[in-house]
């Protein structure tokens, strides 16, 4: 499997879901490298944003900032290795992250096969952007998926971007929340469009201000908020940005 490497180590770390309909729930991620999409405010460019690569990121005209060595930004490790480091904290909830994960199907199957050979009671996150459909086998394994398509303020191209054949795949498995990244109030007649073109079910679409510091998620945050109780959505903050700030392992 391809890690995102952090340090001398993979990015495998206890912390609080900081996003989505689990916040504040203690869970101990996973996170993968390698990543379909290239969204210009990624807070996970270190997955894909690689040396040679012609994305664009938001980054690049902060002093120092340049795109990453992929030799030395991923890790790789067998399912068994990855499982022995999530075994070494006593939480029982795991977020397969990324990145995105599904782009690495068969490694998460053999990771999760793993973990469930101890017999304890083991819950599976899985973190994806909507733009791959998972097999029958990982759709049984995993308990919740936290599937967030992306709007135009992505950057992203929306063929690359939408997959309608995905998103109803995903919600016909019954265990999907779809969370939406908002900048601005023009963003959400696209959400809401998507929504409905998607036959998204409101009770499970989720908005979530962007930002990578306390400052910008507050410039939305409180009209996002608003909106939210108008439309009767859920709003998601970005809790581990505002207890940590904008870094890794976190």
């Amino acid at each position: 499997m391809k890690l995102a490497r952090m340090g001398d180590v993979a990015e495998i770390f206890f912390t609080l879901q900081g996003e989505g309909v689990s916040v504040g729930m203690p869970a101990v991620f996973v996170r993968l490298s390698l990543c379909n999409l290239h969204c210009v405010w990624c807070d996970t460019d270190h997955t894909w944003n690689f040396v040679g690569t012609p994305w664009v990121h938001e980054k690049d005209g902060l002093p120092g900032y340049q795109k990453h060595c992929k030799e030395e930004a991923i890790i790789e490790m067998g399912a068994a290795e990855v499982a022995e480091e999530v075994r070494k904290y006593e939480c029982r909830h795991v977020v397969l992250t990324g990145g995105e994960p599904l782009l690495q199907e068969e490694g998460l199957g053999e990771l999760i096969a793993e973990l469930l050979k101890d017999g304890r009671d083991w819950f599976f996150e899985m973190e994806t952007n909507g733009t791959r459909l998972p097999g029958d086998a990982l759709m049984a394994a995993v308990g919740q998926f936290n599937v967030s398509p992306k709007l135009g303020n992505s950057g992203v191209a929306v063929n690359l971007r939408e997959k309608p054949e995905v998103i109803r795949g995903l919600m016909e498995g019954g265990k999907a929340w779809f969370k939406f990244v908002v900048e601005k109030e023009s963003d959400l007649a696209e959400v809401m469009a998507l929504v409905e073109r998607s036959q998204i079910p409101m009770d499970r679409v989720i908005l979530m201000p962007e930002g990578r510091n306390v400052a910008e998620i507050d410039r939305v945050a409180p009209w996002l908020a608003e909106k939210c109780r108008d439309f009767g959505v859920r709003f998601s903050d970005r809790l581990h940005v505002r207890l940590w700030g904008d870094k890794r392992g976190v």
